[in-house]
């Protein structure tokens, strides 16, 4: 199994708390379109000997595309590898993206799962946030994506600066009203060089609580958990049968190619990511060159990253996995290392695997790094 990403790197206008690279101008938009399905020609002997099962437009925000240009980069895909039966296709929308009419179109094209990003029903969130839509458009939205597509994920922040328990257990509660089988949840975090950060400095916006989100982390928990949904991977939850492949993919170590400026890809071995920028990367892929740095990883690295992202889902860290991955010196190790965090009940083993207890998760990217084999 094999995933593409494809990003899309233009908005409307920025949101505060975001450092994903896009661009407010769409002056570009038909020559990278172009770019993105050269690209896509470009690499096609990468995936030769392999099923492509996953298409996720991720970005930026891919909703700005009309129904043909994305119908364009689908056919190129299937024109240049080899695609499972039924992809799943996802497409990540803004809510003033997702009109009536917009949302019957994408229902009769190929995409088959929708990744929209409410963050917040609350008027005044959205506002600290500058995102480009309101609450009643997140509501509108949502009653009609419900009526056409039934594989809908919604993303929600926690840990807003004034935003209380009771607030944000009405964000969880709106958001089951809809019936959508996913939720992706996210804390806000305080990215370098972003608008926020610099009013949060300046004294603007109050600072992120660490510990207004960890408290607002685990009523999601027990909110989701009562409404039927598995907490399969850190930040995501989904009802049976509606985990997302693409991420999925992503933290179980499968390889994925990243089309467009900034993506990264990854084959098992090495990563590599693209330019982060949009004229150098046109220009590159006109002159049939790939704009990327590659990373050869070594076996370090990839005993942190399968720690990292395996901590972090339902699944946990298979301990044989690691012995036959990496050898038993590994598997020692990490049982030596992770022994301070099962006394703290933080870790457990279970069957094989060591995973992340419920008080435990809200710190698992910390722990990871504790776990990590440094020389």
């Amino acid at each position: 199994m094999s995933g593409i990403y494809i990003h899309i790197p233009f908005c409307k206008q920025a949101c505060y708390y975001c450092d994903f690279h896009f661009s407010t101008s769409l002056k570009k938009k038909d020559q990278l379109i172009s770019a993105l399905a050269k690209e896509l020609r470009l690499r096609k002997d990468e995936f030769k000997n392999t099923t492509v099962e996953t298409i996720y437009f991720g970005g930026g925000t891919p909703s700005l595309l009309s129904i043909e240009e994305l119908q364009f980069l689908i056919d190129t895909i299937h024109k240049n590898y080899s695609l499972a039966t039924s992809p799943e296709i996802t497409l990540e929308a803004n809510p003033d993206d997702l009109s009536e009419e917009k949302i019957v179109e994408l229902s009769q094209s190929p995409i088959n799962r929708l990744s929209i990003g409410i963050q917040s029903f609350f008027e005044k969130d959205l506002k600290l946030m500058n995102r480009a839509h309101n609450s009643e458009e997140a509501k509108k939205c949502l009653e009609i994506a419900t009526q056409y597509f039934n594989n809908i994920s919604l993303d929600l922040i926690y840990g807003i600066p004034n935003s209380t328990s009771q607030e944000w257990l009405n964000n969880i509660e709106m958001a089951l009203s809809f019936g959508v089988p996913h939720i992706s949840s996210y804390a806000l975090t305080v990215e370098p060089k972003t608008a926020l950060a610099s009013f949060i400095e300046k004294g603007i916006i109050e600072d992120v609580d660490d510990e207004v989100a960890h408290k607002q982390f685990h009523q999601l928990i027990e909110k989701l958990d009562e409404a039927g949904f598995e907490h399969y991977e850190l930040s995501n939850f989904a009802k049976p049968g509606y985990y997302s492949k693409n991420n999925s993919a992503y933290w179980l170590g499968k390889p994925y190619i990243g089309i467009g400026p900034s993506a990264h890809s990854f084959n098992g071995h090495q990563r590599a990511w693209n330019v982060k920028n949009n004229s150098i990367y046109i220009k590159k892929i006109e002159a049939n060159q790939l704009p990327l740095e590659i990373e050869t990883l070594s076996q370090n690295d990839k005993y942190n990253e399968f720690v990292m992202t395996g901590l972090r889902t339902i699944w946990g860290v298979s301990l044989s996995k690691i012995e036959d991955k990496f050898g038993l010196h590994y598997k020692n190790f990490l049982i030596k290392e992770a022994q301070f965090y099962i006394n703290e009940q933080l870790l457990y083993i279970e069957k094989d695997s060591l995973k992340a207890t419920k008080k435990g998760k809200f710190l698992t990217d910390g722990i990871a790094s504790e776990l990590f084999m440094l020389n």
